[in-house]
């Protein structure tokens, strides 16, 4: 999130692409980008997931806060939650999330273990729409990263995570409007 709140207002998307970062929200208090975005002045909301008993009760809550900026790209960013179908249909073709592997492999978590127990060669990260299948949705981006002899997890995720630092903020800046 910082990442592509930084390239916004180093690349003036506002000025170019008349958009600009209109909330961020968070279903969890303690999220570390809820306070870089009120550093740099851009409104905060916490929806927390723990609040709702039902998956369908904090979707509709998370909806209501979301279309509240009425946005026309909804990003997620460090948002490790599976949204309901009727979620995802609401936003359908401008909901995009990001996933640290080359999709269509290694969807899910441990997508570092799991590259590293299969011995690739290479890994990287997806901007990918979001579909009501998990990790499946069109591929807009993808960077490539080797896998070193070395590796461990760790390592090959600190590698992964520069390039989607990258490549997010650059498939956002291709899907505004101009």
């Amino acid at each position: 999130m910082r990442a592509i709140v930084q390239a916004a207002q180093a690349q003036a998307w506002a000025k170019h692409h008349h958009a600009h970062i209109a909330a961020v929200i968070s279903n969890r208090p303690d999220a570390k980008g809820l306070a870089f975005a009120r550093t740099t002045g851009i409104p905060t909301q916490v929806i927390d997931h723990t609040d709702y008993t039902h998956r369908d009760a904090f979707d509709a809550a998370l909806q209501s806060a979301i279309d509240a900026y009425q946005p026309q790209l909804v990003v997620l960013a460090g948002f490790m939650r599976i949204l309901g179908s009727q979620f995802v249909a609401h936003y359908a073709g401008r909901l995009i999330n990001i996933h640290p592997s080359l999709l269509p492999a290694f969807t899910g978590l441990q997508t570092h273990e799991r590259a590293l127990a299969m011995g690739c060669r290479f890994a990287g990260a997806t901007v990918h729409r979001v579909t009501p299948v998990l990790d499946e949705g069109e591929i807009l981006a993808q960077a490539v990263v080797p896998v070193l002899s070395d590796d461990n997890p760790a390592s090959l995720a600190a590698r992964v995570l520069t390039q989607e630092h990258l490549i997010y903020p650059a498939a956002i800046q291709k899907l505004l409007p101009r």
